[in-house]
């Protein structure tokens, strides 16, 4: 199946957009613009491929986003997303969100706090990390990535989610539940979530005191505890609570194995029957990322900048194709068809 051209030309329009805003041209431009950029780019993200493979425009898409700042790159996608969305009323819509980090290999001499370290192991120095925020409503069949951010070495996590429900509450109606793997199990982040009424289910680290509470169930029993704690913060004591829920040996059908769960949430009403399935709603994230991976502009470069580029650019064509094209074709196709289409109108007379 071909997809509709004229429908497939609108779709472009809005990624020369979205290059235009995060690189700040102005339309008419004056010089080169998304309409030549994304022949290039599209190219790349086909391929897997370098800029510098695929075509002559690398240095001047490279200068051209040293040029802009960071945050025209994030308001540029955020647009983007609020102008998709309106297709399929997204800002009617109540939804249950997933944060997660994810990362991108690096493999020269680090010397930036953007690059965080790493083992070594298979030649790879370093991570640039981003912290991403995506839809995972039953209702959708694919995540929809609402933000990314870079984040830099030491960056505070809890103020970095904040910033990001920020971005996102003009694109929704109501957040009904965000959800986090155990990296984020911090008190700071409970308590920021908490003081902003916003619902959170946090995967547990299984630390003394938990692995002591569940030894004390049975097999196949669910408890509710309250959990107070005490946060440490700018020379002043937080005091804070939060619910855990812990499952002991909980039979799981699709691996043919038992585990124990627990989880920390602030909810008032917690249905302990249905909170694992909620729970592996977020695995939705880590396939959304495995689907932008066919889209992977690769990159050697240090600037930070370059390389959320390059990642929002791939977050930007994931979005186009979940909300636009994913009942229709796979993702692969939709690039070629596009990508197609870019290089026939640039050719154009």
């Amino acid at each position: 199946m071909t997809l509709n051209q004229s429908r497939l030309f609108r779709t472009l329009k809005t990624l020369d957009i979205f290059v235009d805003r995060a690189l700040n041209i102005e339309y008419p431009a004056k010089g080169l613009s998304g309409f030549q950029y994304n022949r290039d780019l599209l190219k790349a993200a086909v391929a897997n491929s370098y800029l510098e493979t695929v075509g002559n425009r690398a240095d001047s898409i490279h200068l051209a986003i040293k040029k802009v700042k960071t945050s025209d790159i994030v308001w540029a996608y955020r647009d983007t997303v609020q102008t998709v969305g309106s297709r399929f009323g997204l800002k009617d819509k109540d939804v249950v969100l997933a944060f997660d980090y994810t990362d991108e290999d690096f493999y020269g001499e680090i010397n930036t706090l953007w690059i965080h370290g790493h083992t070594g192991e298979h030649a790879v120095k370093g991570k640039f990390k981003f912290l991403s925020c995506s839809i995972i409503n039953s209702d959708i069949p694919e995540k929809i990535p609402l933000i990314s951010i870079p984040v830099v070495q030491g960056h505070c996590m809890a103020q970095m989610v904040a910033w990001c429900f920020t971005i996102i509450k003009p694109l929704i109606n109501s957040v009904i539940l965000s959800i986090y793997n155990r990296g984020f199990y911090s008190k700071d982040l409970m308590l920021t979530l908490t003081h902003a009424s916003l619902p959170y289910l946090i995967f547990v680290k299984k630390d003394s005191k938990i692995k002591k509470e569940l030894e004390s169930l049975k097999e196949s029993e669910k408890k509710k505890i309250t959990y107070c704690f005490k946060l440490n913060k700018d020379m002043t004591v937080i005091k804070g609570e939060t619910t855990l829920a812990l499952l002991k040996q909980i039979f799981d059908k699709k691996s043919q194995k038992s585990f124990d769960w627990a989880f920390a949430t602030n909810q008032e009403e917690i249905n302990l029957d249905t909170i694992i399935p909620s729970y592996k709603r977020r695995w939705r994230i880590e396939t959304g990322f495995r689907v932008q991976d066919e889209a992977r502009i690769s990159s050697k470069s240090k600037d930070m900048k370059i390389r959320y580029f390059f990642f929002a650019y791939e977050q930007v064509l994931q979005l186009l194709w979940t909300a636009l094209y994913k009942e229709e074709v796979p993702f692969k196709q939709f690039l070629l068809e596009i990508y197609e289409l870019a290089n026939a109108r640039y050719h154009e007379p």
